[in-house]
């Protein structure tokens, strides 16, 4: 489990959100409050984020943007080229993140363990509040008209009141809204 981040995925049709809180954390000291950890790649049209070392996860980022490049934008091309690619290569198969990756039509979850997982019920979460932000997004989902950039913010805002590793300065990038 990856301490430090918590990431959202939140999707309702062809409406998807992606939150992420800011804190960065280094051993049991807080170093940073306000990163961002939730990206557009691909002229807008993707939304990835990422849990786990920042310098590993930027590697991640940089070369899923490239598969994007590679597949014209395909989400589910490119993400089983990058976990191919995250799971064969020396160097890459030792960093240490997870990412989701999301356009209009789909959400995935992505691991250097070659998963690729579509969520069920159209929410993902990665890191250490995870849990805490899944269950707060599937309450929203199921009981409020929220758009999903709303139930996104405002699980990652539950999460943080509960993990220690999670702050409620939060990142929300939306397809859709």
């Amino acid at each position: 489990m990856f301490k430090g981040t918590t990431v959202i995925c939140v999707r309702r049709g062809d409406r998807v959100a992606m939150a992420g809180d800011g804190q960065v954390t280094l051993g049991n000291q807080i170093i940073k409050a306000g990163a961002r950890k939730v990206r557009r790649l691909y002229k807008g049209s993707v939304l990835a984020g990422f849990a786990g070392s920042t310098a590993d996860a930027m590697t991640l980022l940089e070369r899923f943007e490239s598969r994007l490049e590679e597949n014209s934008g395909d989400l589910m091309r490119s993400a089983v080229a990058m976990v191919k690619e995250w799971r064969t290569d020396r160097a890459l198969r030792r960093l240490e993140a997870m990412m989701i990756v999301a356009d209009a039509k789909l959400s995935l979850l992505l691991s250097g363990a070659g998963d690729i997982l579509e969520p069920e019920n159209n929410i993902a979460a990665i890191g250490s509040g995870s849990g805490f932000a899944q269950a707060a997004g599937t309450a929203l989902l199921e009981t409020s008209d929220w758009a999903p950039s709303k139930i996104a913010k405002r699980s990652i805002e539950i999460a943080s009141e509960i993990c220690i590793y999670t702050d409620s300065i939060v990142t929300v990038e939306a397809i859709g809204e």
